[in-house]
């Protein structure tokens, strides 16, 4: 069977969108070159094909995958389409048709270069995702507490349920402004993700900048002195999470 590979994808950037892009793959013969997303700033000299969400078309892909390789491949594939790596749809585009010939023992090669790397992807998100569960720091608004992260891969779908569980009895908030995307829970249980190029959080009042201000005395306090080492803090809390972290805030009380 010959495929055309000189057509570029677009898509809407969601999980269901890039499995129809799988779909339409196999629907229209092709192999595209490129899979973007609609918003995609590079242009292109090739034709652009605009793939459509099609929940049944989505769900189709989503169900051959455990069928046809194994639970485990379609999880490594959830899980690297919310990473940082780059060309990321290419790569599992790639993998896919590797495991559909295959079968199951696709996804354990991990000495072919196409497996190799969206496992290292997958691994690189995992701890990160295990960073920030220590890393996050929540502020108290009145009545409901918020937190902002900016990681490198798309881990709030990974460590929302950790925090549904941890203050299950609580309203919070958490923005990631990376991706754009927020979480919310509701302290009757109910919770859903949002999209949105910004949010505003009020100002904190006395009583959190007070709270502010003893976390950091604490912080400061329980230091060793003659233990100190910043190169070692630096490699266990990587500086591109202080901006979020309270001890590291200098603000003024």
């Amino acid at each position: 069977m010959s495929y055309r590979t000189n057509i570029v994808y677009r898509y809407d950037g969601s999980f269901q969108g890039f499995l129809c892009c799988v779909f339409q793959c196999f629907a229209q013969k092709e192999l595209p070159c490129a899979i973007e997303p609609w918003d995609a700033s590079q242009e292109t000299l090739f034709p652009v094909r605009t793939v459509e969400t099609v929940l049944e078309e989505a769900e189709r892909v989503a169900r051959s995958i455990p069928k046809k390789m194994s639970p485990e491949a379609y999880e490594l594939v959830r899980t690297v389409f919310l990473s940082c790596l780059e060309e990321k749809e290419q790569k599992l585009l790639r993998f896919l048709l590797m495991g559909y010939r295959l079968g199951p023992k696709a996804v354990k090669m991990t000495s072919e270069e196409t497996v190799h790397v969206l496992h290292k992807a997958a691994l690189h998100l995992a701890n990160e995702a295990h960073l920030l569960l220590g890393f996050l720091r929540f502020s108290d608004f009145g009545g409901f507490l918020a937190a902002e992260i900016s990681p490198k891969n798309n881990v709030l779908p990974k460590i929302a349920p950790h925090f549904c569980g941890r203050f299950s009895g609580e309203n919070f908030l958490i923005w990631d402004k990376t991706h754009k995307l927020g979480f919310i829970h509701q302290k009757t249980g109910e919770y859903r993700f949002f999209e949105a190029d910004k949010i505003e959080l009020p100002e904190p009042d006395e009583t959190e900048l007070a709270y502010r201000e003893l976390w950091r005395e604490f912080y400061e306090t329980i230091a060793i002195e003659g233990r100190k080492n910043p190169k070692l803090r630096r490699t266990h809390m990587p500086m591109r999470y202080w901006p979020e972290m309270t001890e590291f805030q200098q603000e003024p009380y």
